[in-house]
């Protein structure tokens, strides 16, 4: 499968390749809060109690992908963090951090995660572009027993060729600067707050 960020990324990021195999469990129906769940392990010891239905896609320990409802990307060349639709959440690591803003520079959290050098496709609509962003929220959040992150929320347009707002949605990012983690949604997930909020450490 081509690169998780064919259409932009520079070389330097060309060794990152998408692995489609899914990690999933039946399709079970999580429709209260007693519903089947999983344990995801990820990174540094980081585990997250999940909906059986969600799906996860890796690649490594930098680049892991929560499914979480439709995703019309995946499995296809544009299955990535800059495609549109898929309605998931990110958990990124070292590598992925190393390029998180404009021209492929180092994450830093102040600015939000946005690894480009050109405008990108709106996150909700492959017929818009992502606009202007503001700074909506922030402060320490939870993520498990003894462990608090830089939480930033911010709200950004999608707009057409002539620069016009057609969209609107957040993007939420906690943010783990000892353990190196980023987790990103850009769905407002209901559920993400209290599922990291109750994550455990090993």
């Amino acid at each position: 499968m081509p690169d998780m960020f064919t259409k932009t990324i520079s070389a330097a990021a060309a060794g990152l390749a998408v692995l489609a195999a899914t990690l999933t469990a039946p399709a079970a129906a999580y429709a209260s809060e007693g519903g089947a769940t999983k344990k995801v392990r990820l990174r540094s010891g980081l585990t997250l109690t999940i909906p059986t239905s969600w799906k996860v896609v890796k690649n490594g320990k930098d680049w892991v992908r929560v499914i979480t409802g439709p995703c019309p990307t995946l499995g296809t060349e544009d299955f990535g963090f800059r495609d549109w639709g898929c309605h998931s959440f990110w958990v990124l690591g070292p590598k992925a951090l190393a390029i998180g803003l404009h021209t492929f520079q180092a994450y830093k959290s102040k600015y939000g995660y946005d690894p480009a050098t050109d405008v990108g496709i709106c996150p909700k609509s492959y017929k818009l572009y992502k606009g202007e962003w503001k700074l909506a929220d922030k402060g320490l959040r939870q993520v498990g027993r003894g462990h608090k992150a830089d939480y930033h929320r911010w709200a950004a347009t999608c707009v057409d060729k002539k620069w016009r707002v057609k969209l609107h949605y957040n993007q939420r990012e906690w943010y783990l600067p000892t353990s190196k983690i980023l987790v990103l949604d850009q769905w407002d997930n209901p559920r993400l707050s209290a599922i990291l909020k109750n994550a455990t450490w090993s």
